[in-house]
């Protein structure tokens, strides 16, 4: 196959030379310039006019602002696990508990501790069934006393369900609920220990 013939274009190669803009043409330029609103935030440094009079060594000695840094990405912040929810004991757990099937592997009472040394104990006693890997624990509040005032009665008893709903124990609790009267009844919790991680 023939190729065809090739045609020479002349060189394009032209120096192109600088334009000197002309008084009118800057004045032009400038008027226009001073109308539009830059698109950066900052403003470009403006160049000293030939007629202005200042020397090189004279804008040397101006302070230059030094450009803003850019703003570093934050780093990605890390989800923090989530705590597990709480789960009631099952029927069949809960019976097996109070007829004596299952075992209650340990037992902690509280009866007349005060509310800090009581939450000190019942943290401790929980953290140490979980290490062992203990599955269910009884934990003692007792009823309160009869005869005082209605707002003193029973406050281990209030207490102890709000502190096992706590996040600092649902890692270490996967349910609890009243026991069967057998074992305390109103005055008493069945709490199921979440079994260590391997």
């Amino acid at each position: 196959m023939k190729r065809p013939p090739s045609i020479s274009l002349p060189e394009l190669s032209v120096l192109r030379r600088k334009r000197i803009l002309s008084e009118e043409e800057r004045a032009l330029w400038e008027s226009v310039t001073k109308q539009t609103k830059p698109l950066r935030k900052k403003p470009r440094a403006a160049k000293p006019d030939a007629g202005s009079g200042e020397t090189k060594a004279q804008l040397a000695a101006k302070p230059t602002a030094l450009p803003k840094s850019t703003p570093r990405a934050s780093p990605p912040k890390i989800a923090k696990p989530a705590v597990p929810p709480l789960a009631p004991l099952g029927r069949r757990e809960r019976t097996q508990l109070s007829r004596g099937r299952k075992e209650i592997e340990a037992r902690l009472d509280l009866h007349g501790m005060t509310l800090e040394r009581a939450h000190r104990a019942l943290s401790t006693f929980l953290q140490r069934a979980h290490v062992h890997g203990l599955s269910f624990v009884l934990i003692i509040t007792g009823k309160g006393k009869i005869g005082g005032a209605e707002a003193e009665r029973g406050v281990l008893r209030r207490q102890v369900p709000q502190w096992l709903s706590q996040p600092e124990f649902r890692t270490l609790v996967v349910g609890f609920e009243a026991a069967h009267i057998g074992h305390g009844g109103e005055g008493a919790l069945y709490v199921r220990v979440r079994r260590p991680r391997t």
